[in-house]
C-alpha cells in the first residue's frame, strides 16, 4: 500500500508539525539566544511581544524565521528583518552567498541519520513488547510508543540540534565556525558542557504529544483504508 502509507505519512507528519511548532520554536530561541531565564520565560516574551508564525520548508529558514524577536508590524515599531519565508531565502542569498543556504547542513545530517533509526526502532519495540503476536497494538500502545520513541530519539539529538541551530544563526551574527567540531569547540569553551543538552526539557515536553499523534494518526489511517 505505497500510496496509502505516503498520504498517511504525510497527514500524520503534518499534525505533528502544527502541534510542535510552537514549542519548537523557544527551542530554537532557547539554543540560540542567551537573554531567557528559562523556558516559561521565554514562552511569556514570545507571546507578549510577537505572535508565534513561522513557516518555511527549509530548516535553515525556519530557524532564521523563529529567531526573530522584533514584534508584528505596529505603527512606529522596526520591520522585521524578514518578512517570510521568501524574502528570508532571498536575503540570505544576497548577504551570504547560495551557499549561506546550507549553513548547518552535516550538523542536520548528523543530528538525523542515527536519531530516524533510534525512532523508529523505539517504537516498533515498545509495541511489540506491549502487544499479543498477531495483533495491532492498542490506541494507548501506540500513543505511549510513539511519544517515548519521540522523547528518546530527541534525547540523542539535542546535542547537534544545538550545533545545528548556532551554526545556522552564524551568518546572521557575522561569526564564521570552520565546521561542527569548531562550532562545538567554542560553544563547550564559553559555555560548558550544559550547553549541549539546552533545549532537551522543551524538546521532550514537545516529543511526547506530538509523536504520540503522529504515530496514532498514522497507524490509524492505514487501518481505515486497509
Amino acid at each position: 500500500m505505497p500510496v496509502e502509507e505516503f498520504v498517511a505519512g504525510w497527514i500524520s507528519g503534518a499534525l505533528g508539525l502544527v502541534l510542535g511548532h510552537p514549542f519548537d520554536t523557544v527551542k530554537v530561541r532557547l539554543q540560540t539566544q542567551t537573554t531567557y531565564r528559562g523556558i516559561i520565560d521565554c514562552m511569556v516574551k514570545t507571546y507578549r511581544h510577537e505572535s508565534v508564525y513561522c513557516l518555511a520548508p527549509f530548516d535553515l529558514i525556519k530557524v532564521r524565521l523563529q529567531n526573530q524577536t522584533e514584534p508584528r508590524a505596529r505603527p512606529g515599531s522596526p520591520p522585521p528583518r524578514y518578512r517570510g519565508p521568501v524574502h528570508c531565502a532571498v536575503s540570505i542569498c544576497q548577504e551570504e552567498g547560495p551557499r549561506g543556504l546550507f549553513r548547518g547542513a552535516w550538523a542536520l545530517t548528523l543530528r538525523d541519520t542515527p536519531t530516524l533509526g533510534i525512532y523508529f526502532v523505539t517504537y516498533e519495540w515498545l509495541c511489540r513488547q506491549s502487544t499479543p503476536d498477531g495483533q495491532n497494538p492498542s490506541l494507548a500502545t501506540v500513543l505511549v510508543a510513539g511519544g517515548f520513541a519521540g522523547i528518546v530519539s530527541w534525547a540523542v539529538a539535542t546535542p547537534l540540534d544545538v550545533i545545528k541551530s548556532r551554526m545556522q544563526m552564524a551568518g546572521l551574527k557575522h561569526r564564521v565556525y570552520r565546521g561542527v567540531l569548531d562550532c562545538m569547540a567554542s560553544s563547550v569553551r564559553q559555555e560548558g558542557l550544559g550547553v549541549f543538552f539546552r533545549g532537551l526539557t522543551i524538546n521532550s515536553a514537545r516529543a511526547f504529544p506530538v509523536n504520540a499523534i503522529t504515530f496514532l494518526s498514522y497507524e490509524y489511517l492505514l487501518r481505515w483504508w486497509g
